[in-house]
């Protein structure tokens, strides 16, 4: 209870231009149970002590006019024994020189702490009811940062003052330390960070990447389907009205001239196999690209491919490196059934047909070569046009379609009488050995 009315019966006068500030330390200390007053500069400051003197002093050091240093040594100079606490930034080492040159008897540094106000005032008092062992000294010149202070206070105020000081800095070093720790936290957690997104990107980069692909084949596919449709149906309405023309030819010449009639109804069940032969042509090519790209391992591909076919004595060599595998349409086991039909069925002569890879400037190239008669050199486009394909098969006319929904072109190479030889081009960003593109 005594300490409470102490406390209490003490007057404060805070000196702060800031009235923010000044509320601030008005609303701390009267909750501390202190009587406090407020003034907005040093000249009021006088004012104020010369009319009612308060217990202690708590001034701002910044302020326009007089400054909290001038109004310290004011105050020391008339009323001596006034306690005066300077409230500063203590940015510079050379602001405690100047304190203790004006005659202050404490610092509280910004931004204020209510523990660190009510412990210095504490001292401030105690300090004051101690008598200083060197009595009033004479002042001490003290060459600081190229300034000259004269300091007259005693060791106990000196002292005093000190240890406020290095309290202040011990506790903004401890702050400062705690906040390098979770600075550097944070840089941690801001590295895993851009380390997740930069993962995130990259997968999300590559999604894009297949996503653009597989659009871009199905588009391919979809146009390419819609062509054939356009051409099957042309080409069905010219055998169908081819048909209709044999079967009229037929009816009329059945009795005048019925050799002839006949060999106008077999011209006519011709042309039905070729209608049955388109049909099932549009069939199969409705299939391509009708599902999105995939990758696929070649020479598992090579190896499946033989149960479409029957190579009898001929033998199939795969010599394709295990682990390489090829983006492209699910169909692309056709086209090497396609391949290997092929040369079964013109090489005439065949005893071996070879599957094979090499490199060809950026891109790889797929081989099948056979040692069969080979392919005229005026015949080595044409094998891939629907038009010769609907005389002798549209295999290599649907491998090609197949092919290049991914970019892959096919061609032939081989010489006549030294057998077949086609090369499957495939950019580099379509073929890959072991998960990696081959660049």
């Amino acid at each position: 209870m005594e300490d409470k009315h102490d406390v209490t019966a003490m007057s404060i006068l805070v000196v702060e231009d800031s009235r923010t500030q000044a509320e601030l330390l008005r609303h701390m200390l009267e909750t501390e149970g202190y009587d406090v007053a407020l003034a907005a500069d040093g000249i009021e400051a006088i004012r104020r002590i010369g009319t009612g003197r308060p217990d202690i002093v708590l001034t701002d050091v910044m302020m326009p006019g007089m400054d909290g240093y001038e109004l310290c040594r004011r105050i020391k100079e008339n009323f001596p024994d006034i306690p005066v606490i300077l409230v500063t930034n203590l940015y510079d080492p050379a602001d405690v020189m100047r304190g203790l040159a004006s005659g202050a008897d404490s610092f509280i540094v910004k931004p204020v702490d209510p523990g660190h106000v009510r412990s210095q005032i504490d001292a401030v008092l105690r300090t004051r009811e101690m008598p200083d062992p060197d009595g009033s000294p004479a002042g001490l010149e003290v060459p600081f940062s190229g300034s000259t202070y004269t300091i007259a206070a005693g060791r106990r105020k000196i002292l005093n003052t000190l240890l406020s000081t290095y309290t202040v800095a011990v506790t903004k070093n401890a702050e400062l330390q705690e906040a390098q720790e979770q600075l550097h936290s944070l840089n941690d957690q801001l590295r895993e960070a851009v380390e997740d997104l930069s993962r995130s990107n990259e997968s999300l980069a590559a999604e894009n990447q297949e996503r653009r692909r597989v659009e871009k084949a199905l588009a391919d596919a979809n146009r390419k389907l819609q062509l054939m449709a356009s051409i099957t149906r042309h080409d069905l309405l010219n055998q169908l009205s081819a048909l209709g023309g044999y079967l009229d030819l037929g009816r009329t010449l059945r009795e005048r001239e019925p050799a002839n009639a006949w060999h106008h109804v077999e011209s006519a069940g011709e042309m039905v196999n070729r209608i049955s032969n388109t049909l099932r042509f549009t069939a199969e090519y409705q299939k391509v690209g009708a599902t999105s790209p995939l990758w696929q391992e070649v020479r598992t591909l090579v190896d499946r491919s033989k149960k479409y076919v029957s190579v009898g004595t001929v033998t199939l060599e795969n010599a394709v490196p295990a682990g390489v595998e090829i983006y492209a349409d699910p169909l692309i086991e056709k086209v090497f059934s396609n391949l290997i039909e092929n040369a079964l069925r013109y090489g005439e002569k065949v005893t071996t047909i070879t599957f094979s890879l090499k490199r060809e400037g950026d891109a790889y190239v797929i081989l099948c070569e056979d040692d069969g008669a080979g392919i005229p050199p005026d015949e080595k486009e044409k094998i891939f046009s629907y038009a010769h394909g609907m005389n002798t098969g549209l295999g290599l006319f649907l491998a090609r379609e197949i092919l290049a929904i991914t970019g892959i072109t096919i061609r032939e190479t081989g010489e006549t009488g030294r057998g077949a030889r086609f090369e499957l081009l495939c950019p580099v960003e379509v073929i890959r050995a072991g998960g990696q593109h081959t660049e």
